[in-house]
Parts: C-alpha cells; structure tokens; sequence
C-alpha cells in the first residue's frame, strides 16, 4: 500500500510517501512541490494542481493524507491556504484516491505524543522511526511525511 501524505501550501507544498507492506513500512521519501511565487493565485493553484496530479500519476498512492487548515492570526493567509486545500483535494478526488485529514495538532500527538510539539520534534521523530536521512529536506516535506505516518499510525499501529 502506497500512502501520499501533504501539507497544503499556496507557496511550498509538502508531499511525503510511505509504501507499507502488511503492518511494516518499507520505503519513505518527501519533496516540496515548489510554486513560483511571482505569479498570481490562480496560476499558483494551477501549478499546486498539475503538481499533485504529477505526484499522483508517479507514485500512485492508495490513501491521500491532507493536514486540515491551521487557523492563525492572519486570516487572509487562512484563505488562501483553503484555496489550495481544495485544489489538493480536487485532484485527490478526481483520481479515486480515499481520503483522510489529520489536524496539525493529531500529527503531533501521534508522532511526538503531545499536540504542541515543534518542527524540530517532529523531524527528529520523523527521522528515527523511519531511519531516513532529511539533511536538505524542508520543514514542508518533513511534515508531509509525518502526516503519512500519522495516517499509518492509525491504520495499522493502534489496530494490533
């Protein structure tokens, strides 16, 4: 089973995929699909769409995980993080993947066990239960992985 995990940017999105066999997980990889963030949203959004879709088609993902809206101070930020959330969950849709969301702060209390833990926390977790090297990779794409371990977790982990 292949799992896509994505941490929605309108800058910088974050992919992570885990490819799991039984109960084990057997390889792991993350990147950042990089939007140019001189061009307006919409073509940002197109961008953030023909990327997932690229992902999708690539790797071929069984179950998508999408981190749920983080609501900040700057509403207007929120927004257009929900501009992207929806383009992500429109390819998502179209391709017949299941879906599941995961808020940051589950991710972090399913990896770390405390749902204020820092990037530094979840990369070191992310990083020691998966034995990866993330020298040079992005917060981003770090937490889009932990987003799919998250879902892994859930899936196989609590259900022995």
């Amino acid at each position: 089973m292949i799992i896509l995990g994505v941490d929605p940017g309108s800058r910088n999105c974050g992919v992570g995929i885990l490819e799991t066999n039984k109960n084990k997980i057997t390889a792991a990889g993350c990147d950042v699909i990089k939007l140019n963030v001189h061009h307006i949203l919409p073509l940002r959004l197109s961008e953030l769409y023909d990327g997932v879709i690229r992902i999708i088609n690539q790797y071929k993902p069984d179950i998508a995980v999408v981190e749920t809206i983080f609501y900040g101070k700057n509403i207007s930020s929120s927004f257009v993080l929900g501009h992207a959330r929806g383009v992500i969950l429109l390819a998502i849709a179209q391709s017949g993947i299941q879906l599941f969301e995961y808020s940051p702060k589950e991710v972090k209390k399913a990896l770390v066990g405390n749902g204020n833990a820092t990037k530094k926390q979840i990369r070191y977790m992310v990083k020691h239960m998966l034995n990866i090297d993330l020298s040079g990779k992005s917060d981003d794409a770090t937490d889009a992985l932990a987003i799919a371990v998250c879902q892994f977790n859930r899936m196989f982990i609590t259900n022995l």
